[in-house]
């Protein structure tokens, strides 16, 4: 295993032993065939429904407002000292802020930060860089009102891990600051799909609905680096971690992406969760390895952190 590369050790009780089975159970007979037999439209009727099944931080203020013109969940906990810019995933064809609210909320609780979901433009009614150009236009808004890049966080899920990198490469190349950190949290970050880790242990995502994600949202040329970071320029980025489960799919995506970065200068780090699935944070605040995960990344927001310079 690379030297970047930490299997993550734990101790659970019973209760999380059993827990975690029926987690993974019920996703296994009602997410995973949901993305086979449901059209879209209904796919993602039902991602929001099983939203439903995850706990939201309820000590944690929301509200939805527009930033640039996106539509924007925030999430705003009482003095705030960060503030974090999340992208949801769903194979750039689904997903919400509503679908995501557990991990935003509790990211915003363990991290006391702000946390700001766009509603980006999905595919296949806006394909590939209309979710670039959003994500782009809420980060520069972002500075713009005076959020300082030395207390800002870039965070994506799945897609919006690849969103996210995608994102940062964009800034990059039209020279605007960078955050202070990345956290990815299983990131699809190759759409060619060439090298998937071959696994049946994957109770959330298929090839198959990889397959016909990659092809609504890139359509044609899914190498180039707009739909697959991985293959784009990975230098002069701030630190990145990265967390994925074991038992997931885009396994591979996690550890070649930490790879390439450390081969390009760019400090990160991958934390490989035992047994665990796909997004397995979107249970925070039931599952008690979400919440470690989390608290994993509230302090990496804080040990990234500066005080903006007057």
């Amino acid at each position: 295993m690379s030297l970047f590369v930490d299997r993550v050790s734990r101790s659970q009780s019973f209760f999380q032993q059993l827990l975690a089975r029926l987690l993974r159970t019920s996703l296994a007979l009602l997410f995973k065939p949901a993305t086979r037999w449901l059209s879209l439209a209904k796919q993602r009727r039902w991602m929001d429904i099983m939203a439903l099944t995850t706990l939201r931080a309820r000590d944690v203020a929301d509200h939805d407002a527009p930033v640039a013109g996106v539509p924007c969940r925030h999430y705003q906990p009482l003095h705030a000292q960060s503030t974090v810019l999340y992208l949801h995933g769903g194979g750039y064809v689904a997903g919400s802020p509503d679908s995501h609210k557990a991990i935003t909320s509790h990211m915003a609780r363990f991290a006391n930060a702000r946390v700001v979901v766009p509603d980006y433009r999905l595919a296949p009614e806006h394909p590939c860089p209309a979710a670039i150009e959003d994500a782009v236009a809420v980060y520069r808004q972002l500075l713009e009102e005076g959020v300082h890049p030395d207390t800002l966080t870039v965070m994506g899920d799945s897609a919006g891990g690849g969103l996210a990198m995608a994102m940062l490469q964009a800034i990059k190349q039209q020279e605007i600051a960078l955050p202070a950190s990345v956290i990815l949290f299983s990131p699809w970050v190759d759409l060619t799909l060439t090298q998937l880790f071959d696994t049946d242990r994957d109770i959330m995502l298929s090839r198959e609905w990889l397959q016909g994600s990659a092809q609504d949202y890139g359509q044609s040329d899914l190498a180039r680096p707009q739909c697959s970071p991985l293959y784009g320029d990975l230098s002069g980025l701030p630190p990145v971690l990265i967390q994925a489960g074991s038992d997931e799919i885009l396994l591979n995506d996690g550890l070649r992406l930490c790879e390439a970065l450390n081969q390009a200068g760019t400090s990160a780090r991958l934390q490989v969760h035992p047994q665990r699935w796909h997004d397995f944070q979107l249970h925070a605040g039931v599952l008690a390895d979400a919440d470690h995960a989390l608290m994993t990344c509230a302090r990496f927001i804080l040990q990234h952190r500066k005080e903006p310079q007057s």
